[in-house]
């Protein structure tokens, strides 16, 4: 790589990914990838796979399947054998169990820094739709991370809480706390849908009322129905008193078109739930704080000219996660699907992920993200079976104006007379007086809060009267965030190739790749509507600033009026290879 100032040379992106074509515009990103030829490495061919969630026909032979997918099945809808390591004196569970526990919102960690014996603990990872946090859940989940965890809140990149630290032995007091106090971990991790994003700003405007509401109602849709999370955590008392809509009901129970697992404790997602992790995000026309084009289906809430909700854009096919030096496995962004009235919004969600269960590679978990089947299938064919599952065609693409990237960070209107606050936390790490300072806010006002899909915090509802004494409190605790006009760059940091920061949608994204050893990918734009991709490998920590400081002088001085650093690198390297 090199670089010079005043127009001399700039060397950009390398790597494989640099030598694809990709596309410039909102939606998928031309790649390269197998078709009916199996990945290296990928067993069965991804043509031959298909679900075998329904049942096999008599003249279909039995394919090949990942050790998860016999885990889940013989689980009992992920009771078994979970039911039994968690009563046994060891402070760890079997591989079995450690699968299944992940559907009920924890994963089994030790620290690998401690040599010899393995140090087992748990994270435990709640599931709010939106990210809206009730003050009651927020005061639990303060307390829970002082007594069973490591004294941290972590605000994770999907609107939740994640707390660590907490022992077996502790496991079942603390999820029986959470959801005794409005709270739940069911389904915010393992093979099923994760957490539902919304923008998480509390305007009282339909638009953003109507896009939470839908985000809560898909979540409802796609929660699992079994019972195993009450038997095992609350001794099958079913905690949560509100209703579900009845709308919801109705959509989750209806087998008009052959969705459904009949007489199954799980009508939806049958005996062995979906390929992988499954991820939606929906927001209002033109505000992508929820980076609408990563998810596996994104939703846009499509107003009429009175600013009336009347239905949806529907993208799907979005997705972070890779593999290391695995050239067939990539960040994906989504693509347009269709149109649908808001009437239909749970049926057409409901038959974009049935045919996900159906269709889904269930015999490499590399390739058993949806953004694979699509990308295999094309958008055209995906969209023909989805339709046999929604009863309906799906109507063109409503017009949407430019995605803009927001932060909600600082004082801002609600809209109701009250006011909001976005507090900056770095790192989505909640520790320190900055913990007990917020703490002691929420406690005082009353205030329930929102977590943002960028790891911060939203104190809602906030009187008028209450922002002297707030913001004093605040900036005490170094919260107080100040807003200028000042050029900025997106920057996200992730230490493996998961993509759960959605490094790959960032102008400047970091992604581990070994001991204190970073890749780094260029070229994300700052409305998150465009693909970054990989610039340097295995570049050391102790190097970053000598390999940033050449890139940052480059756009400062060639760059045209307003432009951007993302779009900089990006009119740059296609002056070199396109």
């Amino acid at each position: 790589m090199s670089a010079a100032v005043g127009g001399a040379e700039f060397h950009g992106f390398r790597g494989a990914a640099s030598r694809l074509p990709r596309s410039r515009m909102l939606g998928r990103p031309l790649r390269v990838a197998p078709h009916a030829a199996s990945p290296s490495g990928g067993g069965a061919s991804a043509a031959s796979i298909r679900a075998v969630s329904a049942p096999l026909k008599k003249d279909e032979t039995e394919v090949k399947r990942s050790k998860v997918e016999f885990i889940k099945e013989k689980s009992n809808f992920l009771r078994y054998p979970l039911n039994e390591e968690l009563v046994t004196d060891a402070p760890n569970i079997n591989e079995d169990a450690v699968q299944l526990i992940k559907f009920h919102g924890s994963y089994q960690q030790y620290d690998r820094e401690v040599r010899g014996q393995k140090n087992y603990s748990f994270m435990l990872r709640t599931k709010n739709a939106c990210g809206k946090v009730p003050n009651q859940l927020y005061l639990a989940m303060d307390t829970l991370a002082d007594e069973f965890g490591i004294g941290t809140l972590r605000l994770t990149t999907r609107q939740t809480f994640q707390l660590h630290g907490v022992l077996k032995k502790n496991l079942k007091t603390v999820l029986s706390t959470v959801i005794k106090n409005m709270g739940s971990t069911l389904g915010a991790c393992g093979d099923l849908n994760r957490n539902v994003l919304a923008p998480a700003a509390p305007y009282v405007r339909k638009d953003v009322l109507f896009a939470q509401q839908t985000a809560e109602n898909i979540a409802a849709l796609l929660t699992p129905q079994s019972g195993a999370y009450y038997d095992l955590w609350v001794d099958g008392e079913k905690i949560m008193s509100a209703e579900e809509p009845p709308e919801v009901t109705q959509a989750r129970n209806d087998n008009s078109h052959g969705t459904n697992f009949s007489d199954s404790p799980e009508p939806i997602y049958g005996t062995q739930y979906l390929p992988r992790k499954f991820k939606i995000a929906v927001t209002t026309a033109g505000d992508n704080s929820v980076d609408i084009l990563t998810n596996d289906i994104g939703v846009v809430v499509v107003s009429d000219d009175a600013g009336e909700p009347v239905g949806f854009n529907i993208y799907v096919g979005g997705g972070m996660g890779r593999t290391h030096r695995v050239e067939t496995t990539f960040p994906r962004l989504a693509d347009p699907l269709g149109y649908v009235p808001k009437e239909d919004i749970l049926y057409a969600i409901k038959a974009i992920v049935v045919t996900q269960r159906e269709n889904g590679r269930r015999d490499d978990r590399k390739y058993s993200r949806m953004k694979y089947l699509i990308d295999r299938w094309g958008i055209d064919k995906f969209r023909t079976e989805v339709e046999k599952y929604y009863g309906k065609k799906f109507e063109s693409f409503r017009p949407l104006p430019e995605w803009q990237f927001n932060s909600y960070l600082g004082w801002q209107e609600q809209g109701d007379g009250k006011l909001f606050y976005g507090v900056h936390v770095d790192n989505g790490r909640v520790g320190g007086q900055a913990k007990k300072t917020l703490r002691e806010i929420i406690e005082k006002y009353n205030l329930d809060v929102s977590i943002t899909p960028n790891q911060n915090l939203i104190l809602c509802g906030i009187d008028q009267a209450w922002r002297e004494p707030i913001t004093t409190a605040l900036a005490q605790a170094g919260l107080l965030v100040g807003i200028k006009d000042h050029e900025s760059i997106v920057v996200r940091v992730t230490g493996c190739p998961n993509g759960c920061a959605r490094p790959y949608m960032a102008e400047v994204g970091f992604v581990g790749d070994g001991p204190k050893s970073y890749q780094i990918w260029l070229g994300g734009t700052p409305n998150q509507s465009t693909l970054a991709e990989t610039f340097m490998n295995k570049v050391k920590l102790d190097d970053i600033e000598k390999v940033l400081e050449p890139l940052f002088s480059y756009w400062n001085n060639a760059r045209q009026e307003g432009e951007s650093f993302g779009s900089f690198t990006n009119r740059m390297v296609s002056g070199f290879y396109w």
